[in-house]
Formats: C-alpha cells, structure tokens, sequence
C-alpha cells in the first residue's frame, strides 16, 4: 500500500473539527481490505456535536499493539495566507502540501502501509493482534473521542498492550525525538476586585492592580519546581492581564489576569491549584481584599519510564534514519494523556515546524521513511512473541 496516495486521499476530506467529511469512510476502506475489522464509533453529548471515531482490529489473540491517531485537522484560518488549495493534497518540490499533513493524516497513512508489509511477510501467523484507534476529536474539546473509545473497549474486555501516537515529534528532522511523556496543562483565571478613584488620591481608592501583580510576582520569581529526570521546571507563563481603563487618572475598580502552566510530573492539577492558591493567600493575608480563581486542568503530566516499547521505537528509528532519538516530554497536550491509564504509550511521527500554520506540508521521502519506521517497531515489537 503506498502511504502518499493514502495521505493525499485522507488530506482531500476536509475534516476540520469536528466534522468527519468522509476520512473514516477513506480509512476504514484501507483497513477492511487488508482484513481489519472497524468499528464505526459516534459519540456525542448533550452540549456537544457528535463525532465519528474508528477502532479497528486484526487478530483475536495478545498482545494487541495499537497505532492512535486523529483525523480531525484545525481551521484553514485565513486562505489568502496559503499558496495551494489547503485540501488539494498536492505534491510540489517533493513535499506534500494540505491541512493535516504534519498534524497527523500521514502518519496514520504511514501506519497502514507499515501494517500493510507486515501482514505480507507474516502471513496467517501474526502473533497477536495489530489495531487502531483513531479520533474525530483531537484537535476539538477531546470529549467525545479517544476517551469514550477507550471505555468502550473497557466495557468489551478488550485491552491494549502498547500504543505509539502518530502525533508530529520531531523539531526539524524524522528520526530527533520520541515522546515518552508530557507535561500537564493548567490554565487559570485570576480576579481581583477593589475600589475605583481618582488616581491623585490612591489613598482613598483600593487598587487590585497592585495586588494582582503581587500575586504574579509570587508565582514568577519563586520557582514553583526545579524539574525533574525526564521533565523541565514548571513555569507559568502569564497570558493577559486586562483592567479595561481607557483613561489614565482613574484607580479601577477590578483587575484580570489569565495564565498557562505546563507542569511536570512533580504535581497534579489538584496539587498544583493548591500550592497556587496558598502563595495567592499569603498576599492577601498582609495587604487585605480579595481574589477569585477559576482553574481549568486540560490534562495531567504523565511519562511513561524508558523501557521495552520505548526501546523498540527508538531501535526502529535508529534503524531508520541512522539517529538515536532523544527521549522526550515537552510539546503540549495530545490523546496519549487518556490512552496512559490503559496501556504503555510513546509517540512518535513526522516533524513538526508547520503543523497548524498555512501551507502546511511534510516531506514525501519522510512520510516512507515514517512507514519504514513504523514496520520496523511491528518486527520489533513482535519478535518476542515469536
């Protein structure tokens, strides 16, 4: 099966979030004809839209290693800034261009070629089983896809043994980085609220500004952590900061502050909220008044200590492209943080320099080379089932 045509076809679905546009339809077709079972799996809620998600499986027996992933892709944004039809799938100076072409549809193209090669040598003796596990709901609210997908193969007895996340690794070249983790994602909202005057008599106002920026100010220039083997420190990184004065003579009465930490494993999102809200408190117990906070924790830290699937991915990508791939937990958040309660997981995929931006685009030669990678952690993952 050549990985290309199936990308260029997956790219040709404009399936921006939460919309499917048929890539299951193009996908599950792949599969079925290679003898995969697929499980068509829409999920919805009450408050949100339904999405399309796929399962799909060869072999009845252990282990069952599995390939996750997500068809769904972000918004073009604006067009004008793109110099070929964003869901055209064209092919210019060996790169592939299109929304989705970093972030991830050839990846899951690559993982069916792989599989596709691996079925041929191996014949009817695969020792295990071979499945997929791909999302509508990736790049969305990540409600309705890989988790409710994982209950469902929980509610059937059907377990994973090791999973690899096609999500883009690697900074400039195929073959830099695994993710062997990564960092949690606590995102909050700070207010403060005072008293309004006349900025030549601050005495007779009470200013939450100046409280704000204490509050700030505890959380910047104390470390929160120093890191730890496989995680940098925590830091917060201060998103806004908005008081709504159009004038300059005025105390106001209320100021706002939003910010993002990506912490490592030394906290949780519980924790720290906690060690957060007792620096906040310390202010306010010298300097008087009042805050509100409202936290928002999008994903936990988690890592998955250097073992056997890492090892086998790193052999295959050493095998591959000749580099020793560093092992890595930076990035943002991605479905791996749901699938870790289930199984060992690790990812691994194209480079990641214009995932979300205009022209959008891999490689050709990397998108084969990510295929050959992919074979070679099936041969490594099943030699010792053998």
């Amino acid at each position: 099966m050549d990985p290309i045509e199936l990308s260029q076809d997956l790219i040709r679905c404009p399936s921006v979030t939460p919309e499917d546009a048929g890539a299951l339809d193009v996908l599950a077709a792949a599969l079925e004809g290679l003898g995969f079972t697929c499980h068509r799996l829409p999920f919805s809620t009450d408050e949100t839209p339904e999405v399309q998600n796929l399962y799909a499986r060869i072999g009845t027996d252990g282990p069952n290693f599995c390939f996750a992933g997500h068809t769904d892709v972000v918004p073009v944004g604006e067009a004008g800034d793109w110099t070929v039809d964003p869901f055209a799938a064209e092919i210019k100076d060996g790169r592939l261009y299109g929304r989705g072409a970093s972030d991830m549809k050839p990846a899951i193209a690559a993982f069916v070629a792989a599989a596709s090669g691996f079925l041929e040598t191996r014949g009817e003796a695969l020792p295990g089983s071979i499945s997929l596990l791909i999302t509508g709901d990736e790049e969305g609210d990540a409600v309705n896809g890989t988790r409710k997908v994982l209950d469902w193969l929980q509610d059937r007895g059907e377990t994973l043994d090791a999973c690899l996340v096609g999500e883009p690794t690697n900074p400039e070249t195929l073959g830099e980085m695994i993710k062997i983790g990564r960092r949690g994602s606590l995102s909050a909202t700070i207010t403060v609220r005072g008293a309004s005057g006349h900025a030549a008599y601050p005495h007779l106002a009470d200013n939450p500004i100046h409280r704000l920026m204490a509050m700030l100010t505890a959380i910047l220039d104390t470390p929160l952590d120093n890191g730890t083997e496989h995680f940098p420190p925590s830091v917060p990184v201060v998103t806004t900061f908005d008081v709504a004065n159009p004038v300059t003579n005025v105390i106001p009465s209320e100021a706002t502050a939003r910010l993002n930490i990506r912490f490592n494993d030394l906290h949780t999102g519980a924790s720290l909220e906690a060690l957060l809200r007792q620096r906040f408190d310390a202010i306010f117990e010298t300097r008087g008044g009042a805050y509100d906070m409202v936290v928002r924790v999008s994903g936990e830290a988690f890592l998955t200590p250097p073992g056997r699937l890492s090892d086998v991915v790193a052999a295959a990508v050493q095998t591959v492209t000749g580099q020793t791939p560093d092992l890595n937990t930076t990035g943002g958040t991605s479905d791996a943080r749901f699938i870790k309660d289930h199984c060992p997981v690790c990812e691994f995929g194209l480079t990641n320099e214009t995932a979300h931006k205009a022209d959008e685009n891999a490689r050709v030669d990397d998108i084969r080379m990510l295929a050959n990678v992919y074979a070679a952690v099936l041969d490594g993952f099943f030699s010792d089932t053998d």
